[in-house]
């Protein structure tokens, strides 16, 4: 029961990867009618009220610590991280958000060894770290060497690095509450969405509904909520709550690659044999910091087998 729901685990996160690695081409197809802030604010409320649908029960709290929680899980995942990649953006090139937004799982690791329970740090996670790294600005390099520094945007794109990894402690955390799922994700979004509201006079947001009647901007924005927010926060706190902050992290260095990919098929964009190089390394790096899972699962086959020997041997 336990592999399954591991192995369960990492389809969960991967599926969510998959999805969250092309939500770049949504994206930037819909910034042609809506400002950053407006794709923000519109994909939440979609998502929010997804929840709402299939899970309309109330999520009750023990007490303000676990009510405390939901807030600062609210305003890490969902407000601050967006926010912060968003205005990075504004002020340092995509590619070097993609890579600094990519090294969340380090932030992540450090984090959960000093608060969480069963999140030891372990030398292969550094050197899975660095080549998955590596291989990632090679993605997003793609051929175009090399990255320029702009230190504000990335200061701000590191930021969102780390509020993303207090998001997934926090997730952790909340996993072990005994909640459905659906309803402390939903309540996650109430908050980050009730938090995002001061935010919202800081952009020029408008809520004219009509741009929806384009249908690409309809079928982008229903990807977005339905998809990439509301099925795939789910999917990704579940896969938190089974494996473990800093395995599930780990899936985020897959980004870059799927995002590359979607773009070449979407977009016809062309793919270097430098991106192919990075893709791999990211594999690797990928593989080489989740080695405990592969080796636990060979050892697990081992036994099996073992089992399977000596009962033919006692059999005969």
């Amino acid at each position: 029961m336990a592999t399954s729901s591991r192995s369960a685990g990492h389809a969960a996160a991967l599926l969510t990867i998959l999805i969250w690695g092309t939500t770049y081409i949504a994206t930037k197809k819909l910034l042609a009618d809506f400002n950053s802030m407006e794709i923000l604010f519109f994909r939440f409320i979609i998502g929010y009220l997804s929840l709402l649908i299939v899970y309309p029960h109330r999520v009750r709290t023990n007490g303000v610590r676990e009510e405390l929680h939901y807030i600062a899980a609210g305003l890490c995942g969902v407000t601050l991280f967006f926010l912060l990649e968003n205005i990075a953006l504004t002020y340092t090139l995509a590619s070097n958000v993609g890579v600094i937004v990519s090294i969340a799982p380090f932030f992540t690791a450090v984090l959960a060894h000093y608060i969480l329970e069963g999140e030891p740090l372990r030398p292969r996670f550094f050197a899975g770290f660095v080549i998955a790294t590596t291989g990632i600005v090679l993605i997003i390099c793609n051929g175009s060497f090399l990255l320029k520094l702009n230190p504000l945007g990335d200061m701000l794109a590191i930021l969102a690095s780390m509020v993303w990894a207090v998001y997934s402690v926090l997730m952790r955390k909340i996993s072990q509450f005994g909640q459905h799922t659906v309803g402390s994700t939903r309540k996650v979004f109430f908050y980050g969405l009730l938090l995002m509201i001061p935010a919202l006079f800081m952009f020029d947001i408008r809520l004219d509904v009509m741009r929806f009647a384009n249908i690409s901007n309809l079928l982008n924005m229903a990807f977005l909520g339905f998809a990439a927010s509301a099925l795939c926060f789910v999917t990704w706190n579940w896969a938190v709550g089974v494996l473990g902050a800093v395995k599930t992290s780990l899936y985020i260095y897959l980004v870059p690659l799927i995002t590359i990919m979607a773009a070449a098929l979407l977009l016809h964009e062309n793919i270097t044999w430098i991106a192919l190089l990075g893709a791999s390394l990211t594999i690797v790096g990928l593989v080489l910091s989740d080695g405990q899972q592969f080796r636990w699962k060979q050892k697990g086959n081992r036994k099996a087998s073992q089992r399977h020997s000596q009962s033919q041997v006692e059999g005969s």
